[in-house]
């Protein structure tokens, strides 16, 4: 298979992640102390993978001040836009209960929630088609970690809007136009970084790392803590334990 087709498969299939956890909280009430267990251990898992996948290898490969200014830009721009659409409505896009607004308490948020959400699966999908530069295979940890952390966004997403009165053909056709993204950002990041020079791959990938801490800390932490309380922490040591683990065994 071509490695740029790798990328878009790849890509996919872990956005698929986020269909497969809505279909679950769409078919089954599923109890808010899980789906936050869940979203912690997540949460775990991405903290470790984009530092020992993104971060670190990013490093090696481009030098530490392309990484610092990357990770800081990332940093920057999903805090700004995530701003803007948390006023538009989207704050509580990844939140189980009742916090997600309806378009009749809020008209656009709909829109709003679709951008948030595409906000935050993009970072994610760009670095697996980035992480196939290097040795022409998807990295077995950020793969798991991408996956993991898309099924409790869609549990905990669809969970949210269901009970803000979202239709069916909303929801699934978010989450099922997200995956199609994911691909296609999974793509884009390998074809247009193909040829690039270290120091530039170096930039983007630690970019997309900086999005993604910032988007942990504003969207999947709050949810895992809502429900989950003291023992977040330890679910998130653990997931992130699970990554390593996983990062040094491949």
């Amino acid at each position: 298979m071509p490695t740029w087709l790798m990328s878009l498969v790849w890509g996919t299939g872990a956005g698929a992640a986020l269909v497969l956890g809505s279909a679950v909280s769409w078919r089954w009430s599923i109890p808010s102390k899980v789906v936050s267990t869940i979203m912690a251990f997540g949460a775990g898992v991405l903290i470790s993978a984009l530092a020992f996948e993104l971060v670190d290898e990013a490093v090696k490969g481009g030098g530490l001040w392309p990484t610092v200014a990357g990770f800081l830009a990332g940093a920057v721009v999903y805090v700004g836009a995530n701003m803007l659409l948390s006023r538009a409505g989207a704050k509580h896009r990844k939140r189980s209960g009742g916090q997600q607004p309806s378009e009749q308490d809020n008209p656009g948020s709909g829109t709003a929630i679709a951008v948030g959400a595409l906000l935050d699966g993009v970072p994610e999908s760009v670095v697996l088609g980035v992480g196939l530069l290097a040795g022409g295979a998807v990295s077995p940890a950020m793969l798991a970690a991408v996956f993991i952390s898309n099924v409790p966004e869609g549990l905990s997403g669809t969970a949210g809007m269901k009970k803000a009165g979202r239709s069916v053909g909303y929801v699934f056709g978010l989450w099922g136009s997200i995956a199609l993204l994911s691909g296609l950002a999974a793509l884009l990041g390998y074809v247009a970084l193909e040829d690039a020079p270290e120091e530039l791959v170096a930039f983007i990938t630690s970019v997309a790392a900086g999005g993604i801490l910032a988007m942990l800390a504003d969207t999947m932490i709050p949810e895992a803590f809502e429900e989950h309380h003291n023992l977040t922490g330890l679910t998130a040591a653990v997931g992130f334990l699970t990554a390593f683990t996983v990062h040094h065994l491949g």
